[in-house]
């Protein structure tokens, strides 16, 4: 099959709007939306700087790239690559080289912290002991604190993340099926400015997940394609088959819930109070005295301090016997 707008071979046809494009239309067709979207989210002057979340995943190593691209020419816009390290095996430090790599190739200021470093604990001693809650619950709550600590230390104006339009639409589905309000209202991109907290937005907002692995793929940026060894236990994947299902005999579903989304977004945010945060004993600001992150990981501490005890007293008493 040709491409619609000029001889070469396409590369996909898109069913929501029933185009084929070659490689060089798509990856445009792509860069357009994203600018769009840019244009959109957030509000750019001279002399801001933009954090960019990366894992090394194809969606965060497109919006690295993608930002890269679009604002290298502009030097009164810094980029630049924050990576949390969560301490998961083989798995993050595969992906950490393919970040790393990119950064030095482009000339990227990369900033790593670990979750080591600001918690004492790595999601592989965390995992074992979540018990009722997926490790996704702790390492969505650890990993958005790392980033805020990193973008306000690096005096970040934005912090961009690589969620795509899977993620939205889940995330969406998610929040009304557990009749969560309040953290619909919180979805990004943030309108409102918190004090203590850099404002995030998402550049592929509206990039299905398919498009921006093919955008990878065509433009040769090299990621880490490994899964998490914790994916299968996130809630979200029955919420990511309900979507795909509806997308595949409906193409065009994961847009319509998001324009549903974008629809009652100003009602949620007018009903519902300006929250006042207070500052955690960690310096970052929370919605209590203390923040979800410090109670999470105090929990997981008390339990492994649990777990070591009995572990200790059924080897003295191995020992006795």
């Amino acid at each position: 099959m040709k491409c619609d707008l000029c001889p070469h071979d396409a590369v996909i046809f898109i069913r929501y709007n029933g185009a084929h494009l070659c490689a060089i239309h798509f990856m445009e067709y792509v860069e357009r939306r994203v600018k769009k979207e840019i244009r959109k989210q957030i509000n750019l002057k001279s002399g801001n700087k933009i954090g960019v979340a990366v894992s090394g995943g194809k969606d965060s190593m497109t919006t690295l790239h993608l930002l890269h691209k679009i604002f290298e020419k502009r030097k009164d816009i810094e980029i630049h690559c924050i990576t949390v390290n969560e301490g998961i095996g083989k798995y993050r430090l595969s992906g950490i080289n393919a970040t790393k790599k990119y950064c030095n190739d482009k000339e990227i200021p990369f900033h790593l912290v670990t979750f080591k470093d600001i918690f004492g604990l790595t999601m592989d001693e965390v995992a074992p002991i979540t018990r009722e809650n997926s490790p996704c619950t702790y390492c969505g709550v650890f990993r958005r604190k790392c980033l805020n600590i990193v973008a306000k230390k690096i005096n970040a104006n934005y912090v961009a993340t690589g969620h795509n339009l899977d993620d939205m639409s889940q995330s969406i589905l998610m929040n009304f099926v557990r009749g969560d309000v309040e953290r619909l209202a919180r979805l990004g991109p943030h309108k409102r400015i918190q004090p203590g907290l850099i404002p995030r937005f998402i550049p592929l907002r509206m990039i299905p997940e398919s498009e921006s692995l093919l955008y990878a793929m065509v433009s040769k940026i090299e990621f880490c394609n490994m899964t998490c060894p914790y994916r299968k236990k996130a809630l979200r994947n029955q919420y990511r088959n309900i979507i795909n299902e509806l997308d595949r005999r409906s193409p065009g579903s994961k847009f319509s819930v998001l324009s549903s989304y974008d629809q009652i977004y100003p009602i949620l945010t007018n009903n519902l109070e300006k929250t006042c945060l207070t500052k955690c004993k960690c310096g970052e600001p929370s919605l209590s005295k203390k923040c979800k992150a410090c109670e999470l990981s105090e929990k997981v501490m008390k339990e492994l301090n649990r777990e070591q005890l009995q572990t200790s007293i059924n080897q003295l008493k191995s020992l006795s016997i």
